[in-house]
C-alpha cells in the first residue's frame, strides 16, 4: 500500500488510523531517513490512546513503554545499537508478544523479527519538503488497514 502524506498532521492522522487496528503482538518496523516522519507516525499512534503528551524519542533509552487500558505499546529506537545481539541482550525480543511494538530503524533487526510484521517505509519528496511517500508492507500474514 502506498500513501502520500502532505504534512506532519497527515502523518499523525495515519498513525491514529493505524492505532485503531493494533492488537497485542503487532510489530511495526519504521524505516526511513532522519526526520522523515517515523516519530510523527508514532505520535499519531500514541495520540489515539490519549498519550500524545507522553511521546519522546527513545534514542537514549532504546525503549519507551506506554501502558493503556486497551493495549501496552513499546516504542523502540534501535539506531544506536551495535548489532542484533545487543537487542537480544537487553531482552528486546521478549516484548514482541506483550503488546504492540513500534521499532524505529527496525530494518537493523529484521532477521530476528517474527514472520508476521508490518514494515512502514518513509521517503522524502525531492521537490516538496513537507511531502512524504509512505509504503506499508505486511510481511507474512500480518494485516493492518
Amino acid at each position: 500500500m502506498k500513501i502520500i502524506s502532505h504534512s506532519e498532521n497527515d502523518t499523525i492522522e495515519l498513525g491514529e488510523k493505524i492505532a485503531s487496528k493494533l492488537k497485542k503482538g503487532t510489530i511495526i518496523v519504521l524505516t526511513g531517513d532522519l526526520g522523515s516522519g517515523k516519530t510523527k507516525l508514532t505520535e499519531g499512534i500514541l495520540s489515539y490512546f490519549g498519550l500524545q503528551d507522553e511521546i519522546s524519542s527513545p534514542t537514549f533509552t532504546i525503549v519507551n513503554e506506554y501502558y493503556t487500558n486497551k493495549l501496552n505499546i513499546y516504542h523502540f529506537d534501535v539506531y544506536r545499537l551495535e548489532d542484533i545481539d545487543e537487542f537480544l541482550a537487553i531482552g528486546g525480543d521478549e516484548y514482541f508478544d506483550k503488546g504492540a511494538c513500534i521499532i524505529e530503524w527496525g530494518e537493523m533487526i529484521e532477521n530476528i523479527l517474527p514472520e508476521d510484521y508490518i514494515k512502514i517505509t518513509f521517503f522524502r519528496d525531492g521537490e516538496n519538503e513537507n511531502i512524504r511517500n509512505i509504503e506499508i508492507d505486511c510481511m507474512g500474514s500480518a494485516k493492518l488497514l
